[in-house]
């Protein structure tokens, strides 16, 4: 029997896993049984869709409890380029409510930001009662891209460092449930994903000059990564790390671990009624014209 290369074993996995995202947008939980539905493909992969559509089913009981207590919770989510940040975020907004939890993902600042305080740009998405915010990427910018592009002074930094705990202890006094990820990746798989955004089309427009850059200052980053989470790994707002070389495990560890940090219970509803229809013999519905429908080029399926 032929060996397999496991680099080829691996490209397949990561074009796999790119198809699993679209799939997982059309399957739920009664079309993942016995009888095959989600082949192509291993038992692996069917035990992980069950495990992730009855975490993101949790992800729902949990939504309509912070809505009905009122609670205030924000998510960071940080890590180096690549490290799989936004398909987790992906996974856990993928059946939720986005009036309830919304993703924070803040461009650089303008000019006018510049010369604000720095937190002040931040604050503003923070969530009001009844909402979960998601911040991909934060303010820990200033402890990673900015100190390591050198887009701040290490003036700045130390002051960030000295303002970051009392600015999140204040967040935590103010009702605000605090929960900080940190996504970890080795050297090669970093390597490995780049690699493959390259070659895929559908991908590049993940890769900008800064991601490529930071790819040549690995080291750099490594140490800005130790100092941030030396200085900022607070009680009332530790950081959890997430080893996440493997993209279908780090998604299942980081949203179980994210809902066991909240004593959550199921909220009742109330019975929904589908009331009738009112029918007004007088109605006449007017004709569309025939150049406002979409051109229908596709046979039914």
């Amino acid at each position: 029997m032929k060996k397999k290369d496991p680099t080829i074993e691996k490209v397949k996995a990561e074009l796999l896993d790119s198809f699993d995202e679209e799939l997982e947008l059309e399957l739920d939980d009664e079309r993942v049984g016995d009888d095959g539905a989600i082949e192509p493909g291993s038992a692996e992969r069917k035990r992980y869709f069950k495990e992730l559509f009855r975490l993101q089913r949790e992800l729902v009981k949990l939504q309509d409890w912070v809505v009905h207590e009122k609670l205030k919770v924000v998510v960071i989510f940080e890590g180096r380029d690549a490290a799989g940040k936004g398909g987790v975020i992906k996974r856990i907004t993928q059946r939720l409510n986005p009036r309830v939890c919304r993703v924070a993902a803040l461009p650089a600042p303008n000019e006018r930001e510049r010369t604000q305080w720095y937190f002040q740009r931040y604050a503003a998405h923070l969530p009001a009662g009844g909402e979960i915010v998601l911040f991909d990427r934060s303010w820990y910018n200033r402890a990673g891209v900015e100190r390591v592009m050198g887009f701040c002074t290490e003036d700045e930094v130390e002051e960030f460092f000295r303002s970051c705990p009392e600015f999140e202890r204040m967040l935590v006094r103010s009702g605000i449930k605090l929960v900080k990820y940190w996504f970890s990746i080795t050297d090669e798989e970093q390597n490995f994903r780049f690699s493959m955004r390259i070659r895929d089309p559908l991908k590049q427009w993940k890769l900008s000059p800064m991601d490529l850059e930071s790819r040549r200052r690995w080291e750099a980053y490594t140490k800005a990564k130790e100092a941030m989470l030396e200085r900022t790994h607070i009680p009332e707002a530790p950081w959890w790390v997430v080893e996440a070389d493997d993209k279908k495990r780090a998604r299942l560890n980081c949203i179980s671990h994210l809902l066991a940090q909240f004593p959550y219970k199921e909220v009742e509803r109330t019975d929904i009624v589908l009331p009738e229809r009112v029918h007004n013999p007088d109605y006449i519905r007017g004709p569309v014209p025939d150049d406002m429908y979409v051109p229908d080029l596709y046979d039914e399926t």
